[in-house]
C-alpha cells in the first residue's frame, strides 16, 4: 500500500479503520525528514498489509499540535487506536524493521491491561 497522507480530516477514519498504522510527522525543509522518507518508503512497500502515513506538520499543526510533536521526524505507531510507540529521530532501515517486528508481535490485550493499570495508579496519585 502507498503512504497515505493524513490530515485532521482522514486521521480518525484512517486510526478507526485500520488496525496497525505507521506515521511520519515531517517537514520538507527538515533534513532528517528528508533522510528518512526513502527508509519509510521502502517500508511500506515490504509491508503491504500495514497503513503507512505521513503528517506534514507545517500543513497540520494542529495535528502535530494534539501529538505534542516537538521534533521531527517523529514516528509513530498505532495499534488497535493505541499509540503503542512515537519518538523521535530518523531510524535506519534495520531499526525500522525490527520496531515493525516488535509492533506486530504485541499481544494487544496484555498492552491495554499495562495502560489500564498505568491510567489507575495516576487517578489515585
Amino acid at each position: 500500500m502507498a503512504t497515505i497522507e493524513l490530515t485532521k480530516d482522514n486521521f480518525n477514519e484512517t486510526l478507526t479503520d485500520n488496525e496497525f498504522v505507521l506515521i511520519d510527522f515531517w517537514a520538507s525543509w527538515c533534513g532528517p525528514c528528508r533522510q528518512f522518507a526513502p527508509v519509510f518508503e521502502k517500508a511500506s512497500e515490504e509491508n503491504p498489509d500495514l497503513v503507512f502515513a505521513k503528517v506534514d506538520t507545517e500543513d497540520q499543526q494542529e495535528l502535530a499540535a494534539s501529538f505534542d510533536i516537538r521534533s521531527i521526524p517523529t514516528l509513530m505507531v498505532v495499534r488497535d487506536k493505541t499509540v503503542v510507540y512515537a519518538q523521535p529521530g530518523a531510524l535506519p532501515k534495520d531499526s525500522l524493521d525490527d520496531l515493525i517486528k516488535q509492533a506486530r508481535e504485541l499481544d494487544m490485550d496484555e498492552v491495554r491491561k499495562e495502560i489500564e493499570k498505568q491510567q489507575a495508579g495516576d487517578a489515585q496519585s
